[in-house]
């Protein structure tokens, strides 16, 4: 979005809990992402975490394992809706709030050649779901419901609307990101 922040990665546990919805696991990350870069001296500071993962017949799809997971998981979302769900969680000191953003994703069919060249571009290597909708992995969408933003990996209209909840509203996130530019 164009704002000045630190970023601190976290290091937590990210197994599902059993009987956990994809809506519950996701909203759990994020606030645990945000308390544990909090616990390393931030607790004074509004603590952004966040996370997105894809949903496909209710199951998590997370980051591939390798060329093979990848496949499996491209070839089951191959002219398949699925969901990408992002949480997105805020803290300052005692105070916590939190967002689950959701939209649907319509693949088209995709050969196993198609598959196996995206594979080669190096995209889906670090994504959940094992594509990249703001790079080639666009060429897979055939429709979306939603947020575009969301699907890119942080709902911007959602963490703004938590921002106001904080006091920090979008003119002054809005002024931040003009100041950053000069």
């Amino acid at each position: 979005m164009g704002v000045q922040v630190d970023v601190h990665p976290a290091d937590i546990d990210e197994t599902p809990m059993e009987g956990e919805t994809p809506a519950q696991y996701v909203r759990r990350l994020a606030f645990d992402k945000a308390m544990a870069v909090a616990r390393l001296g931030f607790s004074d500071r509004l603590v952004v975490g966040a996370d997105t993962i894809i949903e496909h017949e209710g199951e998590i799809l997370g980051k591939p394992r390798d060329s093979n997971h990848c496949t499996e998981m491209l070839t089951r979302l191959s002219g398949a809706r699925h969901k990408v769900l992002s949480g997105v969680a805020m803290v300052l000191a005692a105070r916590k709030e939190s967002v689950v953003c959701e939209t649907t994703v319509e693949f088209a069919v995709l050969s196993e050649s198609q598959i196996e060249a995206y594979w080669a571009t190096g995209e889906p290597v670090d994504k959940a779901g094992s594509y990249a909708i703001q790079g080639a992995g666009a060429l897979f969408v055939q429709r979306m419901e939603g947020s575009y933003s969301n699907v890119v990996g942080l709902p911007v209209y959602e963490t703004a609307a938590l921002f106001a909840k904080f006091g920090i509203t979008t003119q002054q996130l809005l002024l931040a990101i003009a100041s950053g530019r000069e």
